[in-house]
């Protein structure tokens, strides 16, 4: 009796989740709508991955270096695996939506190379809650933030959110999450949470501080699509970085 296979759609969507969420490589995989939504289901899968990188390097620079540089040291590797794509789309967004400017404009001021003032602010304000909040609550909490970061990514994607342009990578993805997907998703981020709280010795706060976060990207994603007409590639970074530093900061404030 021969082994059930992994249909290829899902494996196109594994492939086309690392590929774009990571500086792993995995070739050229197929790029269509729903491959896409198989990419944005398996997310939270490579932010696993991703976290237990970050994770590995913060646990093991703690032997040589205060919590505060270990924590620095595995926000540093999840920012250069990640390309620091999430980071560069929070400050896109940011400037767009701090410029007050109706939505075409906005998603145009989005689009240029340069950061603007709103961009450096939100930037510096959310590296510093990350590494203070990192150096608090442990490489466990690190781990999760990386995966609930990437759930916040299944949730933006789910049917019913529009784009915010005919083209791009929110064109590609938006709406092709089924909700049941999300839900079953966001089941095993809790799963996540819960072992990664019982390994930092609080099984309650950190499934708290996954829902937060999912919580936070939830209403910018709102915030965003009222302001900007949907979503786009640099919403959905920055909806990443929010999820992980609300997550982060929950998990720091356990006593």
């Amino acid at each position: 009796m021969s082994a059930p296979t992994v249909p290829e759609p899902v494996v196109a969507g594994l492939r086309l989740a690392v590929g774009t969420l990571s500086v792993w490589p995995v070739g050229l995989p197929r790029a269509d709508r729903e491959t896409a939504g198989w990419a944005m289901t398996l997310a939270p899968l490579v932010g696993l991955l991703l976290g237990l990188a970050a994770g590995a390097v913060m646990a093991g620079a703690q032997f040589l270096v205060s919590p505060l540089l270990a924590a620095v040291a595995g926000l540093a590797v999840a920012a250069v695996l990640t390309r620091g794509l999430h980071l560069d789309g929070l400050a896109d967004l940011a400037d767009g939506l701090g410029s007050g400017r109706p939505a075409a404009q906005a998603l145009d001021i989005m689009k240029k190379s340069d950061i603007g003032p709103f961009g450096v602010v939100t930037l510096i304000f959310t590296l510093l809650a990350q590494v203070a909040a990192a150096s608090e609550a442990g490489p466990a909490a690190l781990v999760l933030a990386c995966a609930t970061g990437r759930a916040a990514l299944t949730w933006a994607c789910v049917a019913g959110v529009p784009s915010a342009r005919p083209d791009g990578l929110g064109a590609m993805v938006a709406g092709t999450v089924r909700q049941s997907s999300a839900i079953y998703v966001t089941a095993a981020v809790g799963v996540v949470a819960l072992v990664c709280g019982l390994i930092a010795g609080h099984p309650v706060v950190f499934p708290v501080a996954a829902a937060a976060g999912l919580g936070a990207a939830w209403a910018v994603r709102a915030h965003a699509t009222r302001r900007l007409g949907g979503i786009t590639g640099d919403v959905l970074g920055a909806l990443v970085e929010i999820a992980a530093t609300a997550t982060l900061v929950v998990c720091a404030a356990s006593p």
